[in-house]
């Protein structure tokens, strides 16, 4: 896991100049990205109807753009917004109780 940090922190570093503000944006965005795959913030979340595996690809998303990566980033971003926009249309028509 720490070489992937460290890889990810590359990756965005390189791309937009090696800064080291950016590596510690990757570090705190890979926290994130383990925190997002916890049981206790996965339960916590579905309770405000929020997927975590949506929150993830939007993570990716994220990470694509950091990197410069902007048609990866726009399809993960895409996407995320069509899932979210799908699923309130399904609330919408579901009956109510």
């Amino acid at each position: 896991m720490a070489h992937e940090d460290d890889e990810l922190g590359s990756r965005i570093g390189e791309a937009v100049g090696g800064s080291g503000g950016l590596r510690e944006l990757a570090e705190l965005m890979e926290e994130l990205r383990t925190l997002l795959k916890t049981s206790e913030v996965v339960a916590a979340l579905t309770d405000r109807g929020v997927n975590a595996s949506l929150a993830l690809v939007a993570m990716d998303g994220i990470d694509a753009y950091l990197r410069g990566d902007k048609l990866d980033a726009a399809e993960d971003l895409r996407t995320v917004a069509e899932e979210i926009l799908g699923r309130m249309a399904l609330d919408q028509d579901a009956p109510s109780a």
